[in-house]
């Protein structure tokens, strides 16, 4: 029976090897410096846990802040990148101590902030929207309001933040895009080799439901002058050396055809971490005038 038991034991233990997830309950955020923790959340929607980091505020912890409240912005990475590139590849901290903002950064894989139409499991845009937001907004002190929620992102992440901004309008009062791959819903096999191939798999067949729904240009050009007037303020920004530079200043243009309130800033520098180091920064002064002038 000892025996039996140390068996049972052993099995249990490689088992939560295997799979982590298992048998864990909500667990305490990962201090990674002063003022960034790490989370996980166990999504319903992506039938696993989900990182993400968040950067607090100078004075988040004090007890005179107790009862204070603070906007949010949310930072989304690029195609192969992970949750803690902003951390880890800039240096948002440092920066993010001159603002009175939580920033957070999710992790969205290679899915293109978009719920795959092929995979049941791969529901990245409702695992932001329906998931990750309502935890922040319950876990943290935010203040959450639209005047108070803003989302940014960088390349792949580009093109997510003026997605959700587009199509939820109601939740966010700016979105930002730092060399965006703002034609993602147009690549196909053809013309983006193995990147269009990952994206027919997500977007499915051109001119299908999911494409038009997640073309951020056919969104724009086809919406009716009173959703116009909806939208957040848009945020727009590449390096003139980026391979995808004509994108962010063709939806300029289109923004101006529409008469979209936005900013869009054209400026030395390709598609790499030395340029989103650098604009983050003017990101996050654009984040925090938004916020004040609310």
């Amino acid at each position: 029976m000892h025996r039996f038991r140390i068996l049972i034991f052993l099995f249990a233990v490689s088992v939560l090897a295997a799979n982590p997830a298992w048998g864990q309950t909500a667990a305490a955020p990962t201090v990674l410096k002063a003022n960034v923790v790490e989370n996980r959340l166990d999504s319903k929607l992506m039938g696993r846990q989900m990182p993400y980091r968040v950067v607090l505020p100078v004075g988040y912890k004090d007890a005179a802040n107790a009862v204070k409240r603070y906007p949010v912005l949310y930072l989304l990475h690029g195609l192969t990148g992970h949750f803690d590139n902003w951390t880890s590849r800039s240096d948002l901290a440092k920066y993010a101590e001159a603002y009175q903002m939580l920033i957070v950064t999710p992790e969205g894989e290679n899915g293109w902030y978009t719920d795959s139409l092929t995979n049941p499991r791969e529901k990245y845009e409702s695992y932001i929207i329906k998931e990750l937001i309502p935890e922040i907004d319950s876990k943290y002190r935010t203040d959450p309001v639209r005047a108070k929620r803003a989302i940014a992102g960088l390349s792949m992440g580009g093109y997510g933040a003026l997605k959700f901004g587009i199509k939820y309008p109601g939740m966010f009062v700016l979105a930002g895009s730092l060399s965006g791959a703002l034609r993602a819903a147009q690549y196909n096999l053809k013309n983006s080799g193995a990147i269009g191939k990952s994206i027919e798999e997500i977007f499915g067949p051109e001119g299908g439901e999911t494409r038009n729904a997640n073309d951020v240009f056919k969104l724009v050009s086809e919406m009716p002058v009173e959703k116009i007037k909806s939208l957040p303020f848009i945020y727009l920004d590449c390096g003139i050396d980026d391979f995808i530079f004509q994108q962010s200043r063709d939806f300029s243009g289109l923004l101006i055809e529409k008469k979209v309130p936005h900013e869009y800033r054209e400026l030395p520098g390709a598609h790499n971490w030395q340029y989103w180091d650098k604009q983050v920064k003017e990101l996050l002064v654009v984040a925090s005038q938004t916020f004040t002038s609310k």
